[in-house]
């Protein structure tokens, strides 16, 4: 197994180690608490260096998460049951510290990011038969590209922000993941039922930065 689908085994199996169920119209994700951080089981990828640093943290708009990773990989996750019929816009507030600008991202060689949240949807029996979207914050391509991940066609990377506009500046970011999911996978997704959190450098050997915040599901 090479180390991409490490890494996408890995998402798919730390969302089944935390739950939440959403109903309401806006749903909050990754709260970043301390109680909440307790339970998130950080699972690294084989063969990397080690796991990415994760720490929690706090500024005037509430916690966050900081992520550093130099040549490590690996990731946060929960298993949901979002209801994209109600709540299809995912809502990601990030800033990206140290970026890995001058790869290749749509290389198997460069395939790290400072920062990524994918979205997954179960559509098999094995972990590596879901689908997946791949949100980027980009530090060497432009906002709306995506490409199909170089090692599997069952995610897509989608590009959500880029240190080309955004480099250690908090912004926020939306998008429609049911109408990308129908899009990118031709599937019509009407719940979501996994989502995690990656910083990862183990490809490239670079060391970046990242923060995530206020990562929820809302209506519009």
């Amino acid at each position: 197994m090479d180390r991409m689908f490490k890494k996408l085994f890995i998402v798919f199996l730390i969302i089944s180690s935390y739950s939440i169920s959403a109903l309401a119209e806006k749903v909050v994700v990754f709260e970043f608490t301390e109680q909440e951080f307790e339970t998130l089981e950080v699972r690294k990828v084989r063969g990397s260096n080690g796991k990415t640093k994760y720490s929690l943290g706090m500024n005037e708009n509430g916690s966050f998460l900081r992520a550093e990773a130099k040549g490590t990989a690996s990731g946060l996750g929960k298993k949901v049951k979002i209801d994209l019929s109600k709540t299809p816009f995912i809502n990601i507030t990030w800033k990206i510290e140290k970026d890995l600008k001058g790869i290749d991202e749509k290389s198997k060689k460069g395939h790290d990011f400072a920062a990524r949240v994918f979205v997954v949807k179960k559509t098999g029996l094995t972990p590596l038969s879901n689908k997946a979207v791949n949100y980027v914050f980009s530090s060497n391509n432009s906002t709306n590209e995506f490409w199909r991940s170089p090692y599997t066609k069952s995610s897509i990377d989608y590009v959500l922000s880029t240190t080309k506009d955004n480099l250690n500046e908090w912004v926020t970011v939306k998008a429609n993941v049911k109408e990308h999911f129908k899009k990118l996978h031709d599937l019509n997704v009407e719940e979501l039922t996994g989502i995690a959190i990656m910083t990862d450098t183990d490809q490239t050997d670079i060391k970046a930065i990242s923060y995530y915040q206020n990562i929820y599901f809302s209506s519009e």
